[in-house]
């Protein structure tokens, strides 16, 4: 009998990839969600209702259970409390989508393991997601709730540029304008395809074996940050006019990216996937970013409606290089 699996969001990039996955594997997919998505994946089930309403959800999941619910979109504590009240005696498996950033920074130690200590300094988005994991093992520590912790890393789709600005950072590249890149651009990064994140996730579902453990689910392709802007620039057909600056200038300069920069994308991150691979042994991840860059770019050119621009972003990136090179030339005269 086919394992039967609700998905708690699916419209999302990962979400949605795994979802083709599983129904590829003859997995009877359900998604709840609001039913306003623009997403939809042929030959999901739909169940319309809104999370955040328990009391509406209660309603239409009437006489339904599963082998599997996973949670795409729970971010803090009370989201996963709703869903052990909801779930608890409806499911024989809950997925948390967690995040790889969970992982205290600096890392102790390269590779990163699952066992290696949590807790993040600076970003409240991984802060809350740590309380939600604690949370849960708590629930499976004292009533035996079946959860699962899945941490995916820096994960992108079709159509994406995993760098802040998105397309935006394409049409710098293609005026000649400065890209800004933290530090010296040097630290090593992980990028995963979401194709191949959801093959390896897809065989957790319904796995006994890992209920009450945690995973990340990652590439083993290697790369810094000078060569992923360069590989999107050669995609664009040009090469990209990069300026390296501190990474607390970039913070200061842009908040909004600041903490996520600051307390992850600064440091050096390499993951063992030796644990995924044991309990889901086909998985692999063949997605090169090369060719990724090359599909992404050919997307957006397909189309001028896809070439969206982030003003706010290219704003930010202009001053940030004005105000570096004008305290650049400074620092050279002083000590002429």
């Amino acid at each position: 009998m086919a394992l039967k699996v609700l998905f708690i969001g699916g419209t999302g990039v990962i979400s949605t990839a795994c979802s083709r996955e599983a129904l590829a594997q003859g997995i009877d997919l359900y998604h709840l969600n609001r039913g306003k998505s623009a997403q939809s994946v042929p030959g999901v089930k739909q169940i319309v209702a809104d999370i955040r309403d328990p009391g509406s959800v209660r309603a239409k999941l009437d006489g339904l259970s599963f082998d599997a619910v996973v949670d795409w979109i729970a971010f803090t504590p009370e989201h996963v409390r709703t869903d052990y009240e909801l779930f608890r005696e409806r499911t024989r498996q809950y997925i948390f989508i967690s995040s790889a950033s969970v992982y205290s920074k600096p890392v102790n130690k390269l590779p990163i393991s699952e066992d290696m200590p949590i807790g993040h300094p600076y970003w409240k988005y991984a802060q809350d997601k740590t309380d939600c994991e604690k949370a849960l093992l708590r629930y499976h520590k004292e009533s035996g709730f079946p959860v699962t912790i899945v941490r995916p890393s820096h994960t992108y789709g079709p159509g994406m540029m995993p760098v802040p600005g998105g397309y935006s950072v394409i049409d710098r590249m293609r005026r000649g304008k400065k890209i800004v890149v933290h530090g010296d651009g040097t630290s090593i990064w992980v990028l995963t395809h979401n194709s191949d994140f959801a093959r390896g996730f897809v065989g957790l579902l319904g796995n006994a074996r890992a209920i009450g453990e945690a995973f990340h689910i990652t590439s083993d392709e290697l790369l810094n940050w000078n060569q992923i802007y360069t590989l999107l620039g050669e995609a664009a057909g040009v090469e990209p006019p990069i300026v390296h600056l501190p990474s607390e200038i970039i913070a200061a300069f842009d908040p909004k990216t600041g903490g996520g920069l600051l307390g992850d994308k600064a440091h050096s991150v390499i993951f063992d996937n030796s644990k995924i691979k044991s309990l889901v042994p086909k998985f692999t991840c063949t997605t090169s970013f090369k060719t990724a860059a090359r599909d992404a770019v050919a997307w957006f050119d397909a189309s001028p409606e896809r070439r969206v621009l982030d003003k706010e972003f290219d704003g930010a990136m202009d001053r940030m290089v004005t105000a570096w090179e004008k305290w650049m030339a400074s620092a050279k005269g002083r000590n002429d």
